[in-house]
């Protein structure tokens, strides 16, 4: 269920354990490993077999499991199954952490151990930790099914990785939002912060190795096998399906889209034979053994309805298949029908594929497996229609062989290039970034040495001059643009600094310079408004640097006034010289897709305009494109003779300001949150910035210059 690994070919890692609960005694388990060949050590976790079962059979398979499949009638909620799953994450979290060290690798894989990252992270907060998740991730509304407090926990669990992995861009859009709804977490492209780290979420599509399947043809056995199967079909078409037995495979349904079909074309009686295979899984949980009992009384209503003394409709058997007999299967079949209402990935799909080197055969799919996003040469089918898995039936017997390999060729390339060697390596790779930079970032954060530093370059400068983003940075982020209103605090601030010897103190803000001048323009100090559209230097009015832009307004506007009315708590702020469509009081989830999708639109929009589009905050803004911090900046320094540059702020807007600083002399950078930036240093919080002003404002001043 765990390991720390490497799967890319690099060999890395000082060791390799497989961590997980072996299911045996450890006598048992102490003959079993000294007798296998194999390129893992392993790590058992031993707990007492009620405690497992509530675990395993309870939370794990009665509630997750069901509820993010979609089928929130068969989730059981009980107290004790949730106890024994944070029990057995805990033994896990003891039984790792008694053998790594700082810097190790932990894999942790699937919704068995949900809460596990969290709780070494907790204990050993410089691994390496990353989450796959092999299930679907549900839409929040199921989500929430979960009562709050394990909602919290799973999430909060998750978060303890560095990287968490989905098959598909759904799963990974409904884990962002439950993480948004329950923990108002902030995400900006697929990346949140969480405890002061960088939690990137990615897609990574499982797959198989294709080689092991695709050249398993050339293997005598198989190839007996496959000749043996054939004949048994001899010129009928034959159709396969093999799956665990599982509620969420939409087998039941299957089978009656098979019946459908052959009462819609009974010219095909007796021409066409399903070869079923049912693996036995967990059938001591109720819904499992009521399950494989309703499909064996359908299949024999099916075989005595339908049948005849030389023919039957369905060949079913309920047991394990050997690899060869498998991939013999595969080969042998005409169409894979495989239709889960259901699947996180569906592997069988992937293997069917890779297993016809012949070019021919057909792959029907539920549009509802995650391989349905890759396998675009399937037949997709909704797998609760009867009526489309006949006629989809009727399509793939009856499909020429030239398009059968036409799809198979584009199926197999896929499948080829991202192989199971390929998706490890993606992950890791990813692992192996995110950890980079978090050691990286980490270093940046201002500690007691590096503000002394900068203190000390503060008071020895004789020009100095403090370059101060307003919202996130100087004020916390408010529902309304207007609601942002400086505290007392702040003003006495900014008064101090701008009356400290030789120190030129500029808000550099997006704000409009109506506001900026309202709220600020009473104080010491310059305002730069709008990204540098208008700036009012120290001691002067406000002059404008933006050309006129009104004639591009109508079509933003209209845009923007259209996604207003689509999304409900978003609103639209005219300012002098850009347009800003805010969403920070919609649905998160909603506001974000929505936000998204203009993004696009307005970019298509502004096609050769002199304009851009910014994707801020919770806001969209759009200006000129010849405005923006950094030329706002690089217009305060030209003549000055500056030895000490303050620049802070917190979004991408700021990065500008940054590039127009670096490598000056004496120029300190500072980014406001965990995202990545050119800044040099790093605060988390606009509270951070005051106590750093205060340490400024207190530090000695220096003999006074003539300026």
């Amino acid at each position: 269920m765990n390991a720390y690994l490497a799967h890319d070919g690099r060999d890395r890692f000082r060791q390799r354990l497989w961590v997980g609960v072996p299911g045996c005694d450890e006598a048992a388990w102490q003959h079993a490993v000294s007798t296998a060949d194999t390129d893992f050590n392993y790590l058992p976790v031993f707990t007492n077999a009620e405690t497992y079962e509530h675990y395993y059979d309870g939370f794990s398979n009665s509630l997750l499991w069901p509820l993010f499949h979609y089928f929130p009638s068969y989730a059981e909620f009980h107290k004790t199954d949730f106890a024994a799953y944070m029990d057995v994450n805990r033994q896990f979290a003891r039984r790792l952490l008694a053998e790594v060290r700082p810097g190790d690798v932990i894999w942790i894989h699937d919704y068995h151990l949900l809460p596990l990252a969290a709780m070494l992270r907790r204990q050993s907060p410089d691994l390496s930790i990353e989450l796959f998740l092999h299930i679907p991730f549900p839409v929040f509304e199921v989500f929430r099914l979960v009562p709050k407090p394990w909602q919290r926990e799973l999430l909060l669990g998750m978060l303890g990785a560095d990287v968490i992995g989905f098959h598909t861009d759904s799963y990974q859009r409904y884990f962002l939002q439950a993480a948004e709804q329950v923990l108002q977490t902030v995400p900006v492209d697929g990346e949140l912060t969480w405890e002061g780290r960088a939690v990137s979420t990615g897609v990574f599509p499982v797959s198989i190795d294709f080689d092991m399947f695709h050249d398993a043809g050339l293997k005598n056995d198989v190839q007996e096998l496959t000749t043996h199967y054939q004949s048994l079909k001899h010129n009928k078409k034959m159709l396969f399906s093999v799956d665990r037995l599982d509620y969420t495979k939409g087998v039941h349904h299957r089978i009656k889209g098979y019946k459908k079909f052959l009462l819609q074309h009974p010219e095909y009686c007796g021409q066409v034979v399903f070869v079923l295979v049912i693996v036995p899984s967990r059938n001591h949980i109720r819904t499992y053994a009521e399950r494989k009992r309703m499909i064996d009384e359908y299949i024999g209503d099916i075989n005595s309805s339908l049948g005849t003394i030389d023919w039957k409709p369905v060949i079913y058997q309920y047991q394990h298949l050997e690899f060869n007999e498998l991939a013999a299967l595969y080969r042998a079949c005409d169409v894979a029908l495989i239709t889960p209402l259901r699947d996180g990935m569906n592997l069988v799909a992937k293997e069917f594929v890779a297993s016809r080197n012949d070019g021919t055969g057909v792959l029907i799919l539920s549009e509802l497996a995650g391989a349905a996003t890759e396998l675009n040469g399937a037949l997709l089918i909704n797998p609760n229609d009867a009526d489309e898995i006949a006629s989809t039936i009727k399509l793939a017997i009856e499909m020429g062989s030239s398009e059968q390999q036409e799809r198979l060729n584009a199926m197999q390339i896929q499948i080829k290039t991202h192989d199971v060697n390929r998706w490890a390596a993606n992950m890791l790779q990813r692992l192996e970034e995110v950890t980079v930079r978090r050691i990286t970032n980490a270093a940046r954060h201002i500690d007691p040495f590096s503000r002394a530093s900068l203190l000390a370059y503060y008071t020895a400068a004789s020009e100095r001059l403090l370059l101060l983003d307003y919202d996130g940075t100087l004020s916390p982020f408010t529902a309304r643009p207007e609601q942002a209103l400086p505290s007392p605090e702040l003003l006495m601030l900014l008064t101090q600094l701008g009356k400290h010897t030789n120190t030129d103190v500029y808000i550099v803000s997006g704000r409009d310079s109506a506001s900026l001048e309202n709220w600020l323009g009473h104080l010491p100090i310059g305002l730069v408004a709008e990204h540098g559209a208008k700036v009012k230097k120290i001691g002067h009015d406000w002059s404008v640097i933006a050309d006129d832009l009104k004639a591009f307004w109508p079509q933003v506007e209209k845009l923007m006034a259209a996604y207003v009315s689509k999304c409900p708590g978003s609103f639209m702020e005219e300012k002098e010289f850009s347009r800003a469509w805010h969403y920070r009081e919609t649905e998160p989830f909603h506001g974000g897709v929505k936000a998204a999708e203009l993004y696009r639109e307005l970019l298509d929009c502004i096609g050769p305009l002199p304009l851009q589009v910014l994707n801020g905050h919770k806001v969209i803004e759009v200006r000129s494109r010849l405005v923006d911090k950094g030329k706002a900046v690089t217009g305060l320094l030209k003549g000055a003779k500056y030895d000490f540059i303050l620049c802070v702020g917190d979004d991408e807007t700021d990065e500008d300001m940054f590039r127009a600083t670096a490598g000056i002399r004496g120029a300190f950078t500072i980014k406001i949150g965990e995202q990545p930036s050119l800044a040099t240093y790093r605060l988390h919080t606009p509270y951070q910035v005051h106590t750093l002003l205060e340490n400024i404002i207190n530090s000695p001043e220096p003999r006074r210059s003539a300026r």
